[in-house]
């Protein structure tokens, strides 16, 4: 708009100065039109060298401050500055940029997660996330975290509406999960999850599978052997990353009758440091399953 009204202003004096536009035969003969003609050429020269630097110092200024929103965010994030992350990134929730979208979808869903977070406000952080996700992986499909926090939170809204939609939501899930991998293969949390993926459908329950089966002619399945893998190559990229990834690795040892895998794995989850109210719960459930066996 600024920019628009540069030029607006612009035209406007020279209209006021007499420049106007000129026919050809007022040129002939005239060597004062010709002179104010090139004048007038050249001024427009001027303003198009004026209109491209500062545009093009727009843009830096612009990505300059999306780099600085994201090293705060990365920063809160780190911290587990949940809230403080949360009121800064929705500040900017009209963003186009994609970095920003996914991290505002990681948070929103982070919110939801709070054990002071009410039911009825967390319902609307996951179908806010949703959102944020969706618009982040329209801005940039070859984005890897756009594409795994898209599918972490269709799943999670899936809880909302009922079992029917987030199995018929698997595939979508999965291919999302599997093109995050693709786009960055060192990212333990996008392996992590598909190894959840894996283990969610092989401890899937018979009358789930009968839907499954009525949804789909091939409905999504898998077993404890592959979810297995995915969990030791998520380990294999970044050891001891995640609480839950250890936790599961126990579980599904137990899955697989090997107990004295299970206890090792459960051993780790339980003495992994507390940073989030989720390593809370991991390490009581660790701790819980460690004590029946």
């Amino acid at each position: 708009m600024a920019l628009a009204s540069r030029a607006w202003r612009f035209l406007s004096l020279a209209r006021g100065c007499g420049l106007r536009p000129f026919r050809g035969s007022e040129v002939i003969g005239n060597p004062g039109i010709f002179k104010r003609g090139l004048l007038f050429s050249a001024l427009s020269y001027l303003g198009f060298e004026t209109y491209q630097v500062i545009s093009q110092a727009a843009v830096v200024h612009c990505t300059a401050k999306v780099e600085e929103i994201l090293e705060q965010a990365d920063y809160l994030y780190e911290s587990g500055e949940t809230e403080k992350l949360y009121q800064l990134l929705t500040q900017y929730k009209e963003s186009k940029d994609a970095e920003l979208l996914w991290r505002l979808a990681r948070a929103s869903r982070d919110r939801a997660q709070l054990s002071r977070t009410s039911e009825e406000e967390k319902k609307l952080l996951v179908y806010e996330a949703l959102e944020y996700a969706k618009r982040a992986l329209e801005k940039d499909d070859s984005s890897s975290a756009a594409h795994k926090w898209y599918a972490i939170c269709i799943s999670d809204v899936g809880d909302y509406e009922g079992i029917k939609v987030k199995i018929a939501n698997a595939y979508v899930i999965k291919e999302h999960f599997e093109k995050a991998i693709e786009l960055n293969p060192k990212d333990a949390t996008s392996i992590h999850l598909m190894g959840i993926w894996c283990y969610t459908f092989a401890e899937m329950p018979w009358y789930q599978r009968r839907i499954a089966k009525m949804l789909f002619a091939t409905p999504p399945s898998s077993t404890y052997e592959e979810a297995l893998g995915y969990f030791h190559r998520a380990e294999q990229v970044d050891p001891n990353f995640y609480s839950k990834n250890l936790l599961l690795l126990g579980k599904t040892y137990l899955k697989l009758n090997n107990k004295k895998l299970a206890i090792l794995w459960l051993m780790k989850a339980k003495d992994y440091p507390a940073h989030t109210e989720e390593d809370k719960q991991i390490q009581t459930e660790a701790a819980q399953l460690l004590t029946s066996l």
